[in-house]
């Protein structure tokens, strides 16, 4: 995996000073202020990465889902590409012009549109033949590397690159209106100049950038995590695992020191890891071996960039932008196929917040509603109500088929198949009533009572699948059978931890076991708890209370 600046949290610490700006911090050639607002965004994004490593926060990767992260960086791509036209047609000197806003995604479109009778044509025919050129030798070369795989070592951009920069300076082209790259160098005339991005005449920066870099933050580590997965299936290294806080505390670290140089935040990247891998790259050392090609090439090569047309920079740009865009049909073909509506709504929803508003608003929203669809699975109890199947001593999900199954006459097994927290808990006791009024959790609850009283004489709760117990789970479920006992309704549980389990601790410590009756009434399975419900002697709360001491 190769880990370096992406397009996305590039994006990102631009829209970071270019607010600046806007407020009036500052004014728009003032270099040196804008590479300090951006060291002091990217080592916000580097201390919130390196904090959640530090805090063993690396599941967090699993929480925005697949169709978040292909919305978004589609999202990028349509941003950067759109905004890429305007210097590939040569109307970059219109789009400075007072008067002239073009903000949003929909805003430059307009702009590109109405003032297209005003583009530079050499600049224009230079920036759409390099990308015309660029996409037809990468068609080539993806359809010959099968049979050639060395067609993979062409450079062909490079080619693009160097064969422009000498028809500039031999045609003249900066005379006759085409806009060069020109000098490059640092604001402040030195390579590598240290500055602590944390200094307490940063505060107000910091202030503006923490919203935005911790989406630089979060959305960086996740394309890492995803270019890791996709790409790190084969061809691993001896002894080597993906471990999600490593690679936290590792890339928190590298844009905390890169925030010092006031570089971009650095990142794996899917596209340039599926590069590398694609022409050799097997090990981590590619990634040194091209660090150190970068700082010869930073040191040595950048006046040879000089006569570079920004068209044809922007025409490699696009190229990247079409790559991020060009995956998503596949996506939409899939979730269509499996009728994923809740997935195509929300890569839906991100792509056109992002063209219409804002790409910070369209992130904002795509990690709010990823974020509410964990929240509403999590809280999601999943309780069933158990049926026997006919001529067996099996026992199924009744809500499924309820023809096929058969109830126990005064008995209603309940099974709770996952662990019980503060997070599923909250309407249990809502739902378990509905199960004893009308067999099903799915009934209104406005409906009249259909199973008699008599129908849940006897409870059974399985809970095989309850591994683990916070402590407002362990409290919901105490009043639970609280509440059952005090209507002289008798409880099982089969199918029970073992006593050594931190699960049987909790219901110990709660009182739940003397609650039921004592250890006993914790079977191993439903038969044994169907037998001891189908004796004639039913406790009553005083019984069970009187029990309770020799039971604990």
């Amino acid at each position: 995996m190769i880990a370096g600046p992406e397009a996305a949290g590039s994006l990102l610490v631009g829209s970071i000073v270019k607010n600046s700006v806007d407020a009036g911090n500052g004014l728009e050639d003032d270099l040196i202020l804008q590479s300090k607002i951006a060291g002091v965004a990217v080592g916000l994004a580097g201390a919130y990465v390196f904090i959640m490593g530090l805090g063993r926060f690396g599941f967090i990767d699993n929480v925005l889902s697949r169709p978040f992260l292909r919305g978004f960086i589609s999202s990028i791509g349509l941003v950067i590409f759109i905004d890429q036209l305007i210097p590939v047609l040569g109307l970059n000197k219109v789009a400075h012009e007072p008067g002239v806003p073009h903000r949003s995604t929909v805003e430059q479109l307009e702009f590109i549109f109405t003032h297209l009778g005003r583009w530079h044509q050499l600049s224009g025919i230079i920036g759409i033949t390099s990308f015309g050129v660029i996409m037809v030798l990468r068609e080539i070369k993806r359809r010959l590397q099968p049979r050639y795989p060395g067609v993979a070592y062409v450079p062909d951009r490079l080619l693009v690159v160097v064969l422009s920069s000498f028809l500039a300076y031999y045609l003249n082209w900066e005379d006759k209106g085409v806009e060069l790259l020109g000098k490059v160098e640092a604001a402040s005339g030195h390579l590598f100049t240290f500055r602590n991005p944390f200094q307490l005449s940063h505060i107000p920066h910091i202030r503006e950038a923490m919203g935005t870099s911790f989406l630089i933050g979060m959305l960086g580590f996740f394309e890492s995590s995803v270019a890791a997965k996709s790409l790190g299936d084969t061809d691993f290294i001896e002894g080597m695992q993906l471990s999600p806080n490593r690679e936290l505390i590792a890339l928190g670290a590298a844009n905390i020191i890169g925030a010092c140089f006031m570089a971009l935040p650095a990142f794996g990247g899917y596209g340039r890891s599926k590069l590398n891998k694609s022409t050799g790259g097997k090990s981590p050392m590619s990634s040194i071996f091209l660090s150190i090609i970068t700082v010869i090439c930073i040191l040595f090569l950048l006046p040879w960039f000089y006569y570079l047309p920004k068209p044809v920079l922007s025409a490699l740009i696009m190229v990247v932008a079409f790559s991020l865009i060009e995956e998503i049909p596949e996506d939409l073909v899939f979730f269509v196929r499996i009728r994923g509506w809740e997935e195509l709504s929300l890569m839906a929803v991100i792509v056109l917040v992002t063209v219409f508003f804002s790409l910070n608003l369209g992130i904002a929203i795509g990690i709010g509603l990823s974020l509410l669809q964990v929240v509403r699975h999590a809280t999601r109890p999943r309780i069933q109500i158990l049926g026997r199947v006919p001529n067996s001593d099996r026992f199924v999900n009744a809500e499924e088929h309820p023809e096929r199954v058969e109830f126990i006459e005064g008995c209603l097994i309940v099974k709770i198949p996952e662990p019980l927290t503060f997070a599923n808990t909250g309407d249990l006791k809502s739902r378990l009533r509905r199960m004893e009024r009308y067999g099903t959790d799915m009934a209104h609850p406005a409906l009249p009572r259909l199973r008699p009283h008599d129908s849940n004489r006897n409870i059974i709760f399985v809970i095989h699948g309850v591994t683990s117990m916070d402590g407002s789970g362990t409290q919901v479920l105490e009043e639970i059978v609280r509440k059952y006992r005090e209507q002289g309704v008798r409880v099982f549980f089969s199918r029970a931890p073992s006593r050594d389990n931190k699960v049987w601790m909790l219901l110990e410590r709660s009182g739940i076991v003397a609650l039921v009756g004592g250890q006993h009434l914790f079977v191993d399975d439903i038969k044994d708890a169907l037998r001891m419900a189908e004796s004639s002697h039913i406790d009553t709360p005083g019984e069970s209370r009187a029990e309770a001491p020799s039971a604990a």
